[in-house]
């Protein structure tokens, strides 16, 4: 059976197919007996509109794209949640793209949110896009940058002060009286590792403390927590560090995981750390320290810079909403 249309909507109601156009949009006043019969051809054709076309012939969209680095990271799916949260109050919808770490895979969500003519966009960029950033701006859809601080201030950003960040977890560390760390992250090309390890690395340097082993992994999941803290135990005693300051909580949930296993104590001999806070850390076997970032919050701020940007084209007053990290204290690091 063929899709109903508009004109088909117009032929049983008797009217124009400008007057069915101004009940499905409420453009322009419609009598009331008018709308009723337009209703009532909707409802028996079964009309459904396709909006998407709509808006592409219109070149406006009610959608915005998010891009994030793995959605199986409950520190992204809460910044999505509060996305999708603060888009429900501007009657706005969301498509979410998991760029997985890939820079190959974000580009092909890029040509997906270009040809959708998305109203705008939230992206956490992985590979160098920046112009190809501002070539979608300069097609009428908005960037704002999540969990990112650009240098070149050319787009508003929001993030978390992540070098900060570092050094907090490491000044914890050393003041529980560890004295040899190990950082266990991603590829330092990540930006937030990098600067989560820089802040370790400063903060042990200005307590005159031994250098921070800096282990470098292929992945942020809790796999890769695992097969790096093997590793560190693999290497003899005295080479071992007696804390771990996991890039993020999945890979310090696979670095408690092998610790257990292994029949290390934490925190009584290793000492645990994380970042993000999400649930799963404080619900562990041995609940685990973390620095809380505020993802759904983030979420929320990176989506009314986004609107802001919307309603009002072409502006060029960018902002940057840098939030403050937060250190959660378990069992993981300070005992019962």
């Amino acid at each position: 059976m063929a899709t109903a249309n508009v004109r088909d909507v117009a032929a049983l109601a008797g009217v124009s197919v400008g007057t069915v156009s101004n009940v499905l949009n409420q453009s322009k006043p419609v009598a009331p007996e008018t709308a009723k019969r337009v209703q009532a051809a909707i409802d028996k054709l079964g009309f459904v509109r396709n909006d998407a076309a709509r808006q592409l012939r219109v070149g406006q969209s009610r959608t915005v794209g998010i891009m994030v680095l793995d959605v199986s990271n409950p520190f992204f799916t809460d910044i999505a949640r509060g996305v999708e949260d603060t888009l429900t109050d501007f009657n706005r919808s969301l498509i979410l793209g998991n760029t997985g770490e890939s820079a190959a895979r974000e580009l092909t969500y890029l040509d997906l949110f270009e040809e959708q003519r998305v109203a705008g966009l939230l992206i956490t960029p992985v590979g160098d896009v920046l112009a190809r950033l501002e070539r979608l701006r300069e097609r009428g859809s908005p960037v704002v940058l999540v969990d990112r601080h650009e240098n070149a201030r050319s787009f508003s950003s929001v993030s978390v002060d992540d070098y900060r960040g570092g050094q907090i977890a490491a000044e914890h560390l050393l003041d529980t009286g560890r004295t040899s760390l190990a950082f266990v992250g991603g590829t330092r090309a990540i930006v937030q590792v990098a600067q989560r390890a820089g802040g370790a690395q400063d903060a042990a340097r200005e307590r005159d403390a031994r250098p921070v082993r800096v282990l470098e992994l292929d992945s942020m999941r809790a796999e890769a927590g695992r097969l790096g803290v093997e590793q560190l135990l693999a290497l003899p005693k005295a080479q071992r560090p007696d804390a771990v300051f996991a890039a993020n909580d999945l890979i310090a949930l696979g670095a408690l995981q092998a610790l257990t296993h292994a029949g290390v104590r934490v925190p009584d001999d290793i000492a645990l750390i994380g970042y993000d806070d999400i649930s799963f850390a404080a619900n562990a076997a041995i609940p685990i320290s973390s620095i809380r970032q505020p993802a759904w919050e983030m979420g929320r701020t990176a989506t009314e810079l986004l609107m802001a940007e919307i309603e009002k084209p072409g502006t060029t007053d960018y902002r940057h909403v840098v939030f403050q990290p937060e250190l959660i204290v378990r069992e993981s690091t300070a005992g019962p």
